[in-house]
């Protein structure tokens, strides 16, 4: 924190280990960056932030990752698991997690920014890598940041 009571950004508008945005606006620029600031410290391939409807809003992803691809089998799962969740009367959902035979985990994080639901997904290289602390941090900053 600045000595005046304000935080302080670098150029790049991170702030100590959490990654933000500088204010006021919050553009898909600046969501790129900080998906693409979240893969690279949790060695996540790919990254991708949808609206409900799995449209993408933003992505960071390697060269051999499709993201518009992501973007579809995201919103699959969001639509199958919403329809779980109403039939089994569950609570609004706080992750997706899906596994292949490799180990590889596709974690899909739906939450809501300013009245609109979203949903991060990330791919996880390996079943026992850590992701949630920076997938938090990535929904956390995208809550307080987020307007239209």
């Amino acid at each position: 924190m600045h000595k005046n009571g304000r935080t302080k950004y670098n150029k790049q508008g991170i702030r100590g280990d959490i990654v933000t945005t500088t204010p006021p606006y919050f553009d898909s620029t600046n969501l790129a960056r900080l998906l693409a600031d979240m893969n690279e410290r949790g060695g996540f391939p790919i990254a991708v932030l949808t609206d409900r409807q799995g449209l993408p809003i933003a992505f960071a992803a390697g060269p051999d990752h499709d993201p518009e691809t992501q973007s579809a089998v995201v919103a699959m799962i969001q639509k199958t698991a919403s329809q779980v969740r109403h039939q089994l009367g569950m609570a609004q959902t706080d992750e997706i997690s899906l596994f292949d035979k490799e180990g590889r985990r596709l974690v899909c994080r739906p939450f809501s920014a300013n009245g609109y639901d979203l949903l991060l997904a990330v791919l996880v290289k390996d079943r026992n890598q850590t992701y949630r602390r920076l997938t938090n941090q990535a929904v956390s900053t995208i809550q307080r940041q987020w307007k239209l």
